[in-house]
């Protein structure tokens, strides 16, 4: 066990809440397609933090579409930490006073311990010849993705795909949209969530390409066998960070503010990047990345930032209703 997360739980086993008075569970609220992740995290976890503290703790675990985590805190669910895959769904648990304003400093790289990037899941042989954005928007394509309503993983799609189509045509906003409805009203279903698009292409046998993050799309290839599916990684895609918190209202409430800062904590040490990494999330722990290089094809990314201008201007011009998002979305 890596030396420092050693002395971390030490200090937190040794600190001022007497060890009786604390809860030995925590609620990790996390998004869609994050199950077998943190399962192997929590497997890792458990034993790392009772050799270190002498005390044996129970992870539970929620997953749904990322903001329908976020509003199912608001409302009542008493997750611990929350491990979402985008910014926006951790700023409304800020705004409503369940979380630090500060809490992307709370822990290193803006509070994401790993990342990804949307990517297309096709069948084997690549028979529609997909090969990047704008052949999602052909005739006779039918293409999987969440809901960018209910879905950070369907925001982010829909966001790398206008990204990718602001440079093919120039800004030009009505090319753009047109491109964008073109390719929403390739989508024969939305489902709500991550996983749940996963099914409809695998299980229910929905659709030509799978868009989804990099972390599923060779997660399942691996898993369905590769004589199945195809992994294809588009010209440019979007950095999709997974920004993690501590539920401040809840742990206060509840006493476990040291067993959910251990388990974040966790997810940044060697092991807590090797098991992100061998799930097909690149991390930024430069020796686990190096050891993982050939996992992951080059691919140019662009930011939200960047792109967008940042997650609040993405929020008023995109995702508000009868934003950005509407116009193609009402359009079908």
């Amino acid at each position: 066990m890596n030396k420092l997360f050693t002395t971390a739980f030490t200090v937190l086993a040794l600190g001022s809440t007497p060890a009786f008075a604390q809860p030995t569970d925590i609620l990790n609220v996390s998004y869609d397609i994050a199950r077998e992740l943190f399962e192997a995290v929590n497997t890792a976890f458990v034993p790392a933090y009772a050799a270190a503290s002498g005390t044996t703790v129970t992870v539970n675990q929620s997953h749904a579409g990322s903001s329908a985590q976020a509003r199912a805190v608001i409302e009542g669910l008493p997750g611990d930490v929350v491990t979402f895959n985008q910014v926006v769904d951790i700023e409304k648990l800020a705004d409503a006073g369940f979380v630090s304003a500060d809490w992307a400093t709370e822990f290193p790289n803006n509070a994401s311990p790993f990342y990804s990037l949307p990517a297309f899941l096709v069948r084997a042989g690549n028979p529609k010849g997909i090969k990047d954005w704008g052949d999602l928007a052909a005739d006779g394509v039918q293409v999987i993705f969440p809901n960018p309503k209910t879905s950070g993983n369907g925001r982010y799609t829909y966001l790398a795909a206008r990204a990718w189509a602001n440079e093919e045509y120039a800004g030009d906003e009505a090319k753009v949209e047109e491109f964008l409805t073109k390719l929403f009203n390739n989508v024969p279903v939305f489902e709500t969530g991550g996983r749940a698009a996963t099914t409809a292409f695998t299980e229910r046998a929905l659709g030509d390409v799978l868009v989804t993050f990099e972390a599923e799309v060779l997660g399942v290839r691996q898993q369905l066998g590769a004589d199945k599916y195809d992994a294809v990684i588009p010209s440019v895609s979007l950095l999709s960070e997974f920004p993690v918190a501590i539920v401040d209202k809840v742990v206060d409430a509840r006493g476990s503010r040291d067993i959910a800062k251990a388990y974040l904590d966790f997810l940044y040490t060697p092991e807590g990047q090797e098991i992100a990494a061998s799930h097909f999330n690149r991390v930024n722990d430069e020796t686990v990345a190096a050891a993982h290089a050939a996992d992951f094809p080059e691919v140019r990314l662009v930011t939200v930032e960047d792109a967008f201008g940042g997650w609040k201007a993405v929020s008023a011009e995109h995702f508000a209703d009868g934003g950005l998002l509407d116009k193609v979305f009402l359009n079908q």
